[in-house]
């Protein structure tokens, strides 16, 4: 399994009221970082603050010039979603994330096991 490559394509894919946000998330920013809480309505995420509309893009994604990699300009912030991303191989396969090598494909159950370590840190231990 490769490192993220900054792709775009989960956030892309998910930006588009299929993410949600914690509480907690929520919560936190309400407090500390208010302008990430405008984009917040009735509980849910990434909603334009002026029209009140779904975005269909995080606001938050960001392309980089020239390049077919994104950033995130609150990456340290992020839903709690995008830090437990992602979650399982049918998830990345599905998702056509480009971590993904073709001995996992032949592998899954191996492959599943690298991925949990790698995500341990961002992720509790009770998911997949």
């Amino acid at each position: 399994m490769k490192a993220c490559n900054s792709c775009g394509k989960c956030c892309i894919k998910y930006s588009d009221g299929d993410l949600s946000a914690s509480l907690a998330d929520i919560e936190g920013w309400e407090l500390f970082n208010p302008e990430i809480h405008d984009y917040v309505r009735d509980g849910e995420i990434w909603f334009d603050p002026s029209s009140k509309q779904r975005l269909a893009l995080c606001p938050w994604l960001r392309k980089e010039p020239n390049k077919n990699r994104y950033s995130c300009d609150i990456y340290l912030d992020r839903p709690e979603d995008c830090r437990h991303y992602p979650v399982t191989i049918e998830q990345m396969v599905g998702d056509e994330c480009e971590m993904l090598e073709v001995q996992d494909l032949s592998k899954p159950k191996q492959a599943q096991q690298s991925l949990n370590q790698l995500m341990a840190d961002s992720r509790p231990p009770f998911i997949v």
